[in-house]
């Protein structure tokens, strides 16, 4: 699992909620926009979080049990709409993916948008092939929760949307419109509890964040290419697990155009028989076949679309929210060739067999394990063991990660270090100990002058003691007192 400083911060704010009674409406701030999210992932991991006795291991399994939950709601939702065979192939394949397999072992927010996004799917395909209406209350839940883990999940709006226009227009189906609203105030209802008494501080930001921020808006070319890139590392990342960029360019180049050559020619295989298979049922008047068919391509292209109009970069955990779809996509794709006689049935289990062998070839966790979670534990220990029980400051040197993680351990053991306030806060600098403890994991490591305020703050010092402990460097500061 990883336990780093957004890990640590996530524990340390369900800590305050389970020990201190701190219980919060606000959750983790987005990645871009200046807005936060929901605090609902805060309130999942609670129970794991206590369960475990505040070891955060809790909350990594939770979001292990959400993923393979996900694999179960694959083969339902797969075996239901399309048939058994296409349900086993997708879920199959999904679980054995090594991208999905490295979401599914962490607790992070993001990584449980998978299961309330087709979750949601599964309520809207029951609303709508089964005249089922009154689902769009869980709809509606579904929403309110997905939209608290990830912004990503406004794109399913769109899709939820588009699906209503076309499926639902007739006033008896308009009808459980206000169910669906309900289930979302009520999915949605903690974050709107913090937008109520703030005057909708965030959501007037994730507004101006889509409609006039500078991170969206259409440009022709990055519209294009954008698309084309999601389209295709949904395929080469997530069934054929096609390294990144950075990565894939350590290759040879002959080794680069086949991996990248077998990834198009999956894509585009699935795309138009999603393609072919929709205009076939329309033909047939198979009205429950079609439906799905349209269900799933305006899945796929109404995201895409969003994507489209993104100019920052677009990560794999984006695609959270039609995760999905590749494996329903290849299992279609594998299920049309098995239609096609005995020869077809051996080259579609051989293509499933040849996808499951090759992605349980890259499991994650085939190599040793780094041990994070370990590791930081080791280290604020040895941290707490050089403070002799003294009270201490603590700084952190880094390249881009935070301190939460080790002030996790800190505050679990009560041995808070004391935090460094400015002269107008503290003019006589009682916040200042006699002691400064500071994790390097910088390669290149000067703490005396560094410019960090934890450092800078505690004025002028001297270098204690250095240890090396795991991964880093511990330094002990204290003040300067001449020669």
């Amino acid at each position: 699992m990883t336990f780093l400083g957004d890990e640590g911060r996530d524990v340390l704010v369900v800590k305050r909620m389970l020990v201190d009674g701190k219980f919060t409406l606000l959750g983790p701030t987005a990645s871009v926009g200046g807005f936060f999210m929901g605090p609902i992932y805060y309130y999942f991991m609670a129970p794991f979080l206590w369960a475990w006795n505040l070891n955060p291991v809790g909350p990594a399994i939770m979001v292990a049990l959400f993923g393979i939950a996900t694999v179960l709601l694959i083969w339902k939702f797969g075996s239901e709409v399309f048939s058994k065979r296409i349900g086993t192939i997708a879920a199959l394949l999904y679980a054995l993916s090594p991208v999905v397999i490295s979401f599914s072992r962490s607790s992070w927010n993001p990584n449980i948008v998978p299961f309330f996004a087709l979750l949601m799917m599964y309520f809207m395909w029951r609303a709508i092939s089964r005249d089922e209406w009154n689902k769009l209350f869980w709809v509606g839940v579904c929403a309110g929760i997905g939209i608290q883990l990830h912004y990503t999940f406004l794109f399913l709006f769109g899709v939820v949307g588009v699906l209503l226009l076309l499926f639902g227009r007739s006033m008896k189906k308009l009808s459980y419109l206000g169910l669906g609203i309900l289930g979302f105030l009520i999915g949605f209802s903690p974050f709107l509890a913090f937008e109520f008494r703030h005057a909708f501080m965030n959501s007037r930001a994730i507004l101006d964040f889509v409609f006039v921020g500078k991170d969206t808006g259409f440009a022709m070319q990055a519209f294009f290419s954008n698309i084309q890139d999601v389209y295709f590392r949904l395929f080469a990342r997530f069934l054929l697990r096609i390294p990144d960029k950075a990565v894939l360019g350590n290759f040879p180049p002959s080794t680069q155009d086949i991996w990248i050559a077998v990834s198009w020619f999956f894509a585009i295989s699935s795309g138009i028989t999603l393609f072919v298979r929709t205009v076939q049922t329309w033909k047939q008047k198979k009205t429950n076949e079609s439906i799905i068919f349209v269900m799933v391509i305006v899945w796929l292209i109404i995201p895409l679309l969003f994507f489209g109009v993104y100019k920052k970069t677009i990560y794999d955990y984006y695609f959270g929210i039609f995760f999905p779809l590749p494996f329903f996509l290849i299992a279609l794709f594998i299920d049309s060739i098995m239609k096609i006689k005995k020869i077809g049935v051996i080259a579609g289990v051989l293509f499933t067999m040849a996808f499951a062998i090759w992605n349980w070839q890259g499991r994650p966790f085939i190599y040793e394990p780094n041990h994070q979670l370990d590791q930081v534990e080791k280290i604020s220990q040895e941290i707490v063991n050089r403070s002799e029980g003294k009270p201490f400051n603590f700084a952190l040197i880094t390249g881009g990660n935070s301190d939460h993680a080790y002030r996790y351990f800190f505050e679990i053991w009560n041995k808070k270090p004391v935090i460094i306030e400015n002269a107008v806060i503290d003019p006589e600098r009682k916040t200042v100990t006699d002691q400064l403890l500071i994790v390097c994991e910088d390669i290149f490591c000067q703490p005396l002058g560094n410019s960090l305020w934890e450092v800078a703050g505690f004025g002028r010092a001297e270098i204690a003691g250095v240890w090396d402990v795991s991964v880093v460097k511990i330094y002990k500061l204290t003040r300067y007192v001449g020669p």
